[in-house]
Formats: structure tokens, C-alpha cells, sequence
């Protein structure tokens, strides 16, 4: 177990370390009370650099941030926590406010202030030893707040707290390029429920045993993640195209089996040489996901423990994954290395990446051969003929792809019909319409959403209503520019045309 004690209080620079806008919140047990911009709540009180006394009183979070100094832990001494209370994955640090809490008029100014206590607990999502470990640490240690690597979304997920509504904004998850965000994020909770099958353990057990005995306890809950919707349209859209396609056919290959692997020990993985080790594989497998799953909210998580440790006097219990760990701790180390908070929460502008450019350069080269025949003098008849090769070919395998996922007639007739002209605009998909038309035919429900997890076989797969439409969208498009390259192909063979006397005559008939 480490020791760290933060001492030498300097003011740094608002500007550059203000986490004004977080969206972590902080729980009592009767109401859980979201956390406003410049404030972060704990139970009734507002989280301060002054005094966190008046219920009633909006204080802002201090800019103002320490030093850290690692010292020496020597067991049984000092003020820290009892170590023999602790398990192996422990870590102890001392957060003290820069600033004493102000002691309200009639009130006995003599009341003692200590620093903030935070005992950092690293977990593996589905190991039973990890639940253990976490129960034990908050009974034994009685902590003011259990601080768990969850978001609003997540926690009311394993709370059961999600509203019940039948409205699934269809239209915006295919037209904003949502659809393989969501196939990604079902992939990667897939895999890991059957590693937590296979080690009979709910995937979150952890976080759920971290809120259970809270609220056996009375402490507060504080919720200490970046949003997972602002998490996973960061992590898709900052990805190069190379490092979607290793990532999406390495999830596939887990789900079905294929592919080498090493045999890891689950009760191993929150020992800090195995966490190294598979931190460092994802960093040289996809470096950009490695960015943004793990050190963007290994900074998050490190500034919402010191917002929540403000003012002092307070135990705190983090349970985080055991892969945020050391970075966590390096930044509570460094607080000043933190990066501002809307730098974290952004969401990646679409970008005109490689795959727009040769998107936008085969169309217009499909277009220029089409205005080059028209120019090099060449019959009519062929050129209908050219394009209904053109148009079967992109329509058939876009239609067969829509077939493929189970796609309703309406849908398959769709993606046959508008798949021609959605490969000449690089803009615009035929998976869009395509899945449009399968949603109103199958009209999925927010239930269908919530079935996604429980998903068992490629058969239930296929029943589940909503992740048809997301099939549907994905295989038609993946058809539609199959048929792209192959219709370009066929085009010219079966028309019997040398591209290269079409240029020639083009640009001939132009004058050049």
C-alpha cells in the first residue's frame, strides 16, 4: 500500500484547471442531487475552499490546487488508515483543502480540520475478488463518501433507475453516423459479460457492492465519470479508420472464438505488473482508444476526487478500474498536469478523413467517366447500358446485404432502389433509408435497447428489434460499396470501353 501526503499549497491558473462545467454528482441516500456549474454537491452541502456548512448557501469549487509530495507510509504510525484494514489494491492519499472551512457564527471555533482522506481501491470489472475487496475496505474503514467510477447514466443503469419510454431517436442515430458506435458499444459489453459469465460475475458487481454498502453505511455516493455517451462519441470519432477496423475485427474475433490470446488470470489483473502489460497492448494495438478510454478519464476521475475531497475532513473511498489507477494517482501527484475539463467533454467535430477523400475522389471519377463518355462521342444505348449495370449491381448487393441482416421486403426494395445514387454522393448512405424503412416496419422500443445486454446468440440477435435496424443500416451500406467498385468494373468490361480512349476522346472534344 502507497502513502501520499499533499503538501505546499500553490494557486494555479483558472483558466487552465477550472472544472466549472463537471458532470459528476454526488448522492445522499434520499435524493440524489446533481452537481451545477462551479459546484459539486455532497449530500445537502455544497463542496467548497471555504465553509461547506450552510445548506442553503451555492459555493463555487476553489481553482486553486496543491502540491503532492509522496512520503514514506510506515505502518501503524501517523494519522493515516489502519493498513491491516486494507487490501493489497489499496492506495492512501491525504488531500488537504488550501483553505480551512469557515466555522459559522455561534458555532465552536475550535473544531479541529484534517485533511481529506482518500483511499484509491483499483478493481477488475468482473472479478470476485474485487467485490470482496470492496466490500470489506468500506466496512471496515466507515467512509463519509464512496466515490465510484460510474456516470448518471450508468449509475441509474445498475440501479435501475432508467425512465421507461418507447421513443428511439432512429432518424439521428443513422444520419449522424451513430450506428457503429452503438454496434462497438454492444461488442464491448458482449465480451465482457461472457468473461464475467465464465468467472461467475456480473460485469459492475463491484460498483454495485460499492453502492450497496453505502447505503448500508450512510455515506454519500459521489459519481465520479465522464459521461459514457461523451466517452464513446470521443473514442469513435478521434479513431483513425485503421484502428476501427483492427478494433471492430478483433471484438468479432473474440466474440466468435477466432483469433490468439493469452490466458489471463482475472484475480491477477489489479496487480500493477499485469495492469502495465495490458495497458501497454492496447496502447500498441489502438493508441487513440487507449487516449481516450483510458488517460481522458484517468483525468477526469483524478479531478473529481479533488473536487469532492475540497474542504477537508472527509473519508473517501474511490473504487475505480485498476487499469486508471496509476494514472489517477500521477495526477493527484500533479494536479497542475490536469487539462482543462472542456478539452474532455467535447465532442469530435466529423472530420474530412481519408476515407471522405477517396470517397469524394471514386465519385468523382465515377461521374467524370460518365461525362467523358457523353463527350468522346460514344452511342447512347451504351451508355444506358453502362449505367444499368451501374445501377443493378450497387442495388443488388446493397439490396443483398440488407437481406443478409434480416432486412423487412420494404427495406430490401429501399436499398435496391436508392443505392445508385447514394454512391455517386459520399454524403449520403443507403443504409440510412434502408434503416429508416426497417424501423417503421419494426418499430423498435427503448426495451429494445435495454435487451441488447442480455443477447445470447446470433438468433436472439436478430429478433432484438433494434439492433436489426442497426444490421440493416450497417450491411447495406457495406453492399452499396462493394457494389461501388465491382459496378465500376463490370461497367466498363461489359461495355467493352478502354478507359484510356475515353480520356482521350474527352479531352480531345474539350480542346485540351
Amino acid at each position: 500500500m502507497n502513502k501520499y501526503e499533499i503538501t505546499d499549497s500553490q494557486e494555479m491558473d483558472p483558466e487552465r484547471n477550472s472544472y466549472s462545467s463537471s458532470q459528476e454528482s454526488i448522492h445522499s441516500m434520499d435524493k440524489p442531487i446533481e452537481s451545477k456549474e462551479g459546484n459539486v454537491s455532497v449530500g445537502k452541502f455544497k463542496l467548497s475552499d471555504s465553509s461547506i456548512n450552510n445548506p442553503e448557501e451555492i459555493i463555487s469549487v476553489p481553482s486553486s490546487t496543491t502540491e503532492i509530495e509522496k512520503v514514506e507510509m510506515k505502518p501503524g504510525t501517523g494519522e493515516g488508515l489502519n493498513p491491516e484494514l486494507l487490501p493489497a489494491s489499496v492506495s492512501e492519499l491525504l488531500i488537504p483543502s488550501p483553505f480551512q472551512p469557515q466555522i459559522p457564527d455561534g458555532n465552536n471555533s475550535s473544531v479541529e480540520f484534517h485533511p481529506s482522506k482518500v483511499v484509491l481501491i483499483g478493481t477488475a470489472h468482473v472479478s470476485e475478488k474485487s467485490v470482496n475487496e470492496v466490500r470489506s475496505a468500506i466496512r471496515n474503514l466507515k467512509p463519509d463518501i464512496v466515490a465510484v467510477e460510474l456516470c448518471r447514466a450508468r449509475y441509474d443503469s445498475l440501479k435501475g433507475n432508467v425512465p421507461e419510454t418507447n421513443q428511439v431517436p432512429i432518424k439521428e442515430i443513422l444520419t449522424e453516423g451513430k450506428v457503429y458506435y452503438y454496434l462497438v458499444h454492444w461488442l464491448l459489453a458482449y465480451v465482457q459479460k461472457k468473461i464475467g459469465e465464465d468467472m461467475g460475475v456480473k460485469p459492475g458487481s463491484e460498483m454495485i457492492s460499492a453502492i450497496e454498502e453505502a447505503e448500508a453505511s450512510g455515506a454519500k455516493i459521489a459519481l465520479i465519470d465522464r459521461d459514457i455517451q461523451v466517452t464513446l462519441q470521443r473514442f469513435w470519432g478521434r479513431m483513425k479508420f485503421t484502428e476501427k477496423i483492427k478494433m471492430l475485427g478483433s471484438l468479432i474475433g473474440g466474440l466468435i472464438g477466432i483469433g490468439k490470446g493469452a490466458e489471463i488470470d482475472i484475480d491477477q489483473i489489479t496487480q500493477q505488473d499485469v495492469v502495465t502489460a495490458l495497458v501497454s497492448e492496447l496502447r500498441e494495438f489502438a493508441p487513440t482508444a487507449a487516449e481516450t478510454l483510458i488517460d481522458e478519464r484517468d483525468a477526469y476521475l483524478a479531478g473529481s476526487i479533488l473536487r469532492t475531497a475540497a474542504g477537508g475532513n472527509k473519508t473517501i473511498v474511490a473504487v475505480i478500474g485498476a487499469g486508471h489507477k496509476p494514472g489517477v494517482i500521477n495526477y493527484l501527484e500533479n494536479p497542475k498536469s490536469l487539462p482543462p475539463l472542456n478539452s474532455l467533454m467535447q465532442i469530435p467535430k466529423k472530420r474530412f478523413g481519408i476515407g471522405k477523400i477517396i470517397g469524394f475522389a471514386f465519385v468523382g471519377l465515377i461521374i467524370g467517366f460518365f461525362l467523358l463518355l457523353l463527350l468522346s462521342g460514344v452511342p447512347l444505348k451504351l451508355l444506358l447500358i453502362a449505367f444499368g449495370w451501374w445501377f443493378i449491381i450497387t442495388g443488388t448487393l446493397s439490396a443483398i446485404g440488407t437481406l443478409l441482416a434480416g432486412g423487412h421486403p420494404y427495406s430490401v426494395l429501399t436499398a435496391f432502389s436508392v443505392a445508385w445514387l447514394t454512391t455517386l454522393h459520399p454524403l449520403i448512405a443507403a443504409g440510412w433509408f434502408a434503416g429508416i424503412v426497417e424501423a417503421r416496419q419494426r418499430n423498435p422500443t427503448a426495451a429494445d435497447i435495454k435487451a441488447l445486454a442480455g443477447i445470447e446468440t446470433f438468433r436472439e440477435m436478430f429478433k432484438n428489434r433494434f439492433m436489426r435496424v442497426l444490421l440493416v443500416a450497417s450491411f447495406a451500406n457495406i453492399g452499396s460499396m462493394t457494389g461501388t467498385f465491382l459496378g465500376a468494373y463490370v461497367m466498363i468490361r461489359v461495355t467493352g470501353l478502354d478507359p484510356r480512349d475515353i480520356l482521350l476522346s474527352g479531352f480531345n472534344a474539350l480542346g485540351l
